[in-house]
Order: C-alpha cells, then structure tokens, then sequence
C-alpha cells in the first residue's frame, strides 16, 4: 500500500494518448560533440570562410546554436550530419566543444532527400551545387520508387522525381533538367560557371560535350579571352555530335565578331567544305572566299568600265 503523504507521479496528456514505442522514439535534442559530427557523404554545398559565416560565427558565440542540427548514426561509429554542416563549422570557429543536434535513424535516400531540402532553403546557391543537388536527390527519389519495403506515403503515380523536384523548388522541369546537365560539366567548367565566367545556358550546351573536348574548349576559350554565346556552344554541341569538333574550330567560332550586325550572311560550313582541300581551316576558307570575291568584284569594276 502506497504511504500517505507520498509524492505522486502524473502521466502527462501525451503519455496517456501514446504507446510506448512513440514514447521512446520521439526525438530529443542533444548536445553531441563536434568531433563525433562527420560531414553528410558527397556533401554538395561548399562551406565558405565568407561575411557570412563570419556573421555566424559571431552569433553563435554570443547565443550558442538556436536551431539544433539534424544527423543520424554511423555504423561505425559517431553521426552523420544531414543538416547543419555551415553550423558545424562555425561552432568550430567560435571555440565551441558540443552543438544540438536531433538525432533520426534514416535509410541512405530519406536522408539524401532531407540533406538537399534543408539546403536549398539558402539564399545564395550556386548552380553547381544546385546542379549537384538536384542530381543527389532525383537518384534518391528513383530508387525509393523501385523499392518495395517503404512504409512512407508515396508520391502519386502521375508525378515523376523530376517534376516533384520542380515542384518542391519552385522550377520548372525542365530548368531542374538543365541544372542537371551541369554536373557533365569536367570541374574546371563547373567553377567557371559558378564564377560567372561563362553563362548558364552556353553551359548547358556545352555539357553535351566529352571530357576531352572540354578540356580543348578551356584552352581556346583563354586563347580567345572571350566567353561563348548561345549560338556558339550550340554549334559546338552539332559538332561534336557529328564527330567534328576540333580546336581550330572552336578557335573560329569563339574570335567571331559578337557585335556584328544580325543581317550578315552566315554559311553552314558543311555546304562550302567540298570545294575546298581537306586540309584547309575554316579561317583558310574564309580568306580564300574573301580573296574570289575581290577578284569577282575588280572584275566587275573592269567590265563596267569597257
């Protein structure tokens, strides 16, 4: 019999309504060490020593972390981190031994799916990452689909991983397509995208390029000095698909005149290029015209002249 005067322990409203498995794996906030978070696998976001980490830095050693991270265990040991890399880093950076953190047991794709969310919630993105990004989690996506063992709502069978994507991030399908197409790009071009150095849609085209014949564009692109237009990297694209892009021609293509005027006469090169030698470049060809049409013309000066 329980002793008079006692203290009594109520069971809250919520102990009441739940079962003992919802009890214990309701998620709590812990202060984890530093040194046991590890980095989420193939992370795309770069963590940059910028104004505004500093600003974080700043505020997480006068307010501690005010959102707690989210990771989940490493089979061999320590958390993986899913969210919260840029947090991580600061705390590191403000002298910080522990940061909060909530811990969930999640497969490989739910916590791909939940890094790349969380992320692209950011306001500065670059499109590599955001190519990259888009990438990791339509892979996720897909291979959820093929599974059998989710007990998770699935999404309806009408929406494709690349439409609920465009959905989820505000874009359309076929821009998270192009973002896509970014991560064909060798790194050095991926970087000069990011820098603004060559344009987002060129750099769609230019995707459709081989590892080599990027390579060969970088160096005629610091030959020329000069970025390339729409039309020039789409050329380049119709080229290389026809197995006949090559460094002199992407020399011609990129010391063209961008200011000329729209009205100028334009050739395929494929209709001229049988009344030439094989061995001549597309600038030989273009004196060589240049040259007839002299003759032609002092031709005519003569005859009118009679």
């Amino acid at each position: 019999m329980q002793r008079k005067g006692a203290n009594v322990s109520l069971k809250s409203v919520d102990d009441l309504f739940s079962t003992q498995e919802e009890r214990d794996t309701t998620e709590h906030v812990q202060e984890i060490p530093l040194s046991e978070l590890h980095p989420f696998k193939d992370h795309p976001f770069k963590i940059l020593d910028d104004e505004a980490m500093q600003k974080t830095v700043e505020s997480i050693k006068e307010y501690g972390v005010l959102t707690p991270a989210i990771a989940r265990p490493r089979p061999e040991g320590g958390y993986e981190l899913i969210s919260g890399h840029r947090r991580h880093h600061a705390s590191e950076l403000a002298g910080k031994e522990t940061m909060p953190v909530i811990v969930r047991n999640m497969d490989d794709d739910a916590a791909t799916i939940l890094m790349v969310d969380s992320n692209l919630q950011r306001e500065e993105i670059l499109p590599s990452e955001r190519a990259k990004a888009y990438k990791m989690k339509l892979e996720a996506i897909k291979h959820q689909g093929e599974r059998s063992d989710l007990t998770s709502v699935q999404v309806g069978p009408k929406l494709d991983a690349a439409s609920r994507i465009a959905e989820e991030a505000d874009e359309s399908r076929s821009q998270v397509k192009r973002y896509i197409r970014l991560t064909n790009l060798t790194p050095e071009l991926q970087d000069m995208v990011d820098d603004k150095k060559i344009s987002f849609n060129p750099a769609v085209e230019l995707s459709y390029l081989k590892p080599e014949e990027q390579d060969m564009f970088l160096e005629a692109m610091e030959t020329a000095q000069v970025a390339p237009s729409l039309s020039q990297a789409q050329r380049m694209k119709k080229l290389s698909q026809q197995g006949q892009l090559t460094m002199e021609a992407m020399e011609d293509m990129l010391s063209e005149d961008k200011k000329a005027p729209l009205d100028r006469v334009v050739f395929d090169q494929n209709q001229i290029r049988k009344y030439f030698p094989k061995s001549y470049t597309t600038r030989q060809m273009q004196e060589k015209i240049i040259q007839l049409l002299e003759q032609w013309q002092r031709k005519q000066q003569r005859d009118m002249e009679r």
